[in-house]
């Protein structure tokens, strides 16, 4: 006699069992014609499906916990509790993209990096504490050698000679006129940080290959006429005992116009390194502004309407906006594994000594853990 409830047969008679309308949750209800028992079939992985699209219509949604099970919003996380254990990926990258653009988010006290091709699709992401090299090679490993966009951020020149040594790189000109904007001010009080600052805003609508190039000749006639400026130092005239001077680095001398000079070697290494105008001869974007848009914007947004989250919350909820975006959320399905249904317990390691618990009295901390002492009344003047 079958022993499942998921059966076609009668438990009691083993009758073949008929359709008998619908239960109060819709369900289907089945009934014996030899004895007359009623039941209805139950299916976990069925249950599950409904779970997880209720749980990620939430998630990706506006709406509350509360309004999605319209009461307290209790039912819902009980329901749903297993969704976190899911951990979404993107299929690994074939077919080389044309272009891959390459960013970096914070997410509270972890960082995001992100890399997507020119139509916004996410091809991979990597999770870090910081936008090291290490961060940044392990990101740029997951994608094939294309022609990359990206903001020149920390540890991302290393990483780009490291995995892509031979690619063609297109500095995000916004960034290097808000690093320009960094130095100079947007009132600079020199007549050379004025000219060099609007040759910043000039290089923002820069659309032909003549028009670059006359920018480069501006940026030469500026160097013969200020270019002087950015080695001339000031030597400071007393020296304190503890062997400092009186300077603002603490040396014997500092560059006069620093803010100018760091300007200058700015545009200086792009233009040697011709970072600037790839996007003239390859059709590229010449910013990530459809990154920071399109993938980083949903993604704080998403935050902000569920804030409250904790660290791995965070980064689940991250996730699953990457896998929408890119167009895979019908597969989220497939990320359902055994693991994710039954996980592992966490089992106590046992003691080979008996604990002999905590002390009944003491008079102060161990200073590893960072807490006052506590002083006895004997101690106490």
């Amino acid at each position: 006699m079958p022993i499942s409830l998921n059966t076609t047969r009668c438990l009691l008679c083993d009758a073949k069992l008929v359709k008998n309308g619908k239960t109060a949750a819709g369900s289907q209800r089945w009934k014996c014609p030899s004895c007359g028992i009623s039941s209805s079939r139950k299916r976990d992985d069925v249950t599950r499906k409904a779970q997880l699209d209720r749980f990620l219509n939430w998630l990706l949604g506006k709406q509350s916990q509360a309004e999605s099970d319209g009461l307290t919003g209790r039912s819902f996380r009980d329901q749903t509790a297993w969704c976190w254990r899911i951990r979404p990926a993107l299929p690994k990258v074939t077919d080389p993209p044309r272009v891959a653009l390459i960013d970096g988010t914070y997410l509270a006290d972890h960082g995001l990096l992100i890399a997507t091709d020119e139509h916004q699709t996410p091809l991979a992401w990597q999770w870090c504490s910081s936008e090291g090299t290490a961060a940044w090679t392990a990101l740029l490993g997951q994608v094939p050698t294309p022609l990359v966009v990206c903001d020149g951020g920390t540890g991302v020149q290393a990483a780009l000679r490291e995995a892509w040594p031979d690619t063609l790189i297109q500095r995000c000109l916004f960034h290097v006129w808000m690093n320009l904007r960094t130095h100079l001010t947007l009132k600079p009080r020199t007549p050379a940080g004025q000219a060099l600052l609007g040759l910043g805003r000039i290089l923002l609508h820069i659309d032909t290959t003549g028009e670059a190039t006359h920018w480069l000749q501006l940026v030469n006639d500026r160097w013969s006429e200020y270019g002087h400026l950015t080695t001339e130092r000031t030597y400071a005239k007393k020296r304190f005992a503890n062997g400092l001077w009186d300077s603002p680095t603490g040396k014997q001398w500092w560059y006069t116009h620093e803010r100018l000079r760091r300007a200058y070697r700015l545009l200086a290494d792009l233009i040697k390194k011709q970072h600037l105008f790839t996007y003239l001869t390859t059709g590229c974007p010449k910013t990530t502004s459809r990154l920071e848009g399109g993938i980083n914007h949903p993604i704080k947004q998403t935050l902000r309407l569920h804030r409250g989250m904790n660290r791995e919350h965070q980064m689940r909820a991250a996730e699953w906006v990457l896998i929408k975006r890119a167009g895979l959320l019908h597969t989220a399905h497939t990320f359902v594994t055994d693991k994710v249904i039954n996980p592992p317990k966490q089992h106590r390691p046992l003691l080979t000594e008996p604990d002999p618990g905590p002390a009944l009295y003491d008079t102060g901390l161990t200073a590893d853990e960072g807490l006052w002492l506590r002083q006895g009344w004997a101690d106490r003047g």
